[in-house]
């Protein structure tokens, strides 16, 4: 499965076209990434590693143009995934946003899929849920990743959903700067 953000597509001219197209929405998303969420400097990841830049995606996906955005181009990749979520959702705060963009936006479209999130812990009080959502034994779930660095933190978000005794049917990330997740995720059966 593809990630948000990849492809190539060609946006020059055809031959005898004297204007470029549109940008699509997949390249509007990228631009706003660019723009909003990628800051240079130095930077220690979730992962413990250093980087020369920091990917805070969560300035794109708050973002009211980045909820239409990521809205559009999340349903559309996932309608083209065929895998058939029932529901999606991950981790608190990163996935939340994406997971609502694109819930909304199913919704607009006639196939609805309800959004999930998961907390680092159960609460303490309350109904001490871990997960929140309607999750049942019959719901099919796409787990949601605003950056993917490890993997590490979106796993903790899949055996807390098996746990749950839900069928998860793969991963997909807004913005994957991982080296190895590809193989995580394949080692514990979900696509990405």
């Amino acid at each position: 499965m593809k990630r948000i953000g990849e492809g190539n597509e060609d946006l020059r001219p055809s031959e005898g076209q004297d204007t470029v197209p549109a940008m699509t929405h997949r390249d509007q998303l990228k631009h706003l990434l660019l723009e909003r969420s990628v800051r240079f400097g130095n930077f220690t990841l979730s992962s413990g590693a250093s980087s020369t830049y920091y990917i805070d995606a969560r300035r794109t996906t708050m973002s009211a143009e980045g909820q239409v955005l990521v809205g559009q181009v999340g349903y559309e990749m996932v309608r083209k995934s065929g895998l058939e979520p029932t529901h999606l959702g991950g981790l608190t705060m990163g996935a939340d946003p994406i997971s609502y963009a694109i819930a909304h936006r199913s919704h607009l479209e006639g196939h609805p899929l309800d959004g999930f999130s998961v907390r680092k812990e159960a609460k303490h009080h309350g109904t001490g849920n871990r997960i929140e959502g309607g999750l049942d034994s019959s719901s099919r779930c796409l787990v949601i990743e605003d950056t993917l660095t490890t993997g590490k933190s979106t796993l903790s978000a899949v055996e807390a959903l098996r746990e749950h005794g839900v069928t998860m049917v793969g991963v997909l990330a807004l913005v994957d700067r991982s080296d190895n997740a590809k193989d995580l995720f394949r080692e514990v059966g979900l696509p990405l």
